[in-house]
């Protein structure tokens, strides 16, 4: 079986030398037939040149570079769409996700396994804010989606063609990998590893609002649940509006409207306004998603590929 390996970068020009240094030998050892593919966004440095320059020595390297920048998650897409080998290893280039497990996720294929996962059992040099916002969100993401994703589970990892194919059959512009994975399923297998604190530089992808926007894609991209619940806030909402009325009538009638009611009844307006506003939020999320499936607008468009066939 034969081995492609995505790599999304952007700014990583002091980290693609150290990545294939590491990576190389390790497939060499495993498989004769490889090739690695980086998915540039178009970066502030030189890791273009770097990156071409690894390519005029080895012909397994290829690169995609992007008209503009689209993300990590379009990245991935990208990579798995355009790899032709077997199997495809989705992997970040900072050295965080251990090369080495490679071996073993190669291992758990030849048992049939379409999926291996790499579970992150802990995570070193990631704050305790991070560590919050991660747990919360995969929490609130599998109470809302009928497909379960497993916690702690980055990129990393490594889907059969059969994954990859089924892949390509979706439409939807707002690519989540994770979601999209485990909506497809089949036999699945987690290995787990502790995770390195990066080599070089910083995180130039999922930091804090990369994180909540991926959040918000597994949650309205493979779940209908948010919608159910603006039927609830619609009830919640009609219902404290006419108490709102009927405690203005009693108190009127009775000559009791006075400054602290005031300030009670207008008190509640503000909350049945602040779950309207909650819900049209809920409807614009989703709307949102449907603007560029309507306009049929590419999830990324292609500059250049480098060592392609088809070059």
């Amino acid at each position: 079986m034969s081995l492609s390996i995505v790599v999304p970068v952007f700014n990583e020009n002091n980290n693609i030398k150290p990545f294939l240094n590491k990576i190389n030998p390790i497939l060499k050892k495993i498989v004769s037939n490889y090739e690695i593919i980086f998915v540039l966004d178009p970066s502030e440095d030189n890791t273009e040149e770097v990156i071409l320059n690894e390519i005029k020595q080895d012909k397994k390297i290829k690169m995609i570079k992007f008209s503009r920048r689209f993300g990590q998650p379009a990245a991935l897409l990208a990579g798995i769409k355009n790899s032709v080998l077997d199997n495809v290893i989705l992997i970040d280039v900072d050295l965080q996700d251990p090369p080495e497990l490679i071996e073993e996720m190669y291992k758990l294929r030849k048992e049939n396994y379409e999926t291996v996962l790499a579970k992150r059992s802990k995570k070193k040099g990631e704050n305790l804010i991070r560590k919050i916002i991660s747990y919360c969100g995969y929490k609130l993401i599998n109470s809302l989606n009928e497909t379960k994703i497993p916690e702690n589970v980055g990129e990393f990892r490594l889907i059969s063609r059969k994954i990859v194919e089924e892949i390509k059959k979706m439409k939807e512009k707002d690519f989540f990998l994770r979601g999209a994975n485990s909506y497809i399923g089949f036999k699945q297998k987690i290995i787990y590893f502790e995770r390195n604190s990066r080599k070089e530089g910083e995180t130039k992808y999922n930091k804090y609002t990369g994180s909540f926007r991926i959040g918000l894609n597994g949650i309205f991209s493979f779940s209908t649940k948010p919608l159910h619940f603006i039927t609830i806030i619609s009830s919640i909402s009609f219902l404290l509006s006419t108490s709102i009325f009927i405690l203005y009538l009693v108190l009127t009638a009775f000559k009791l409207f006075v400054f602290k009611y005031q300030f009670f009844i207008i008190t509640l307006i503000l909350l049945v306004s602040s779950l309207i506003f909650f819900s049209l939020g809920i409807i614009a999320e989703y709307l949102a998603r449907l603007i560029p499936d309507i306009k049929k607008r590419p999830t990324y468009i292609i500059d250049k590929k480098y060592n392609f066939d088809s070059d």
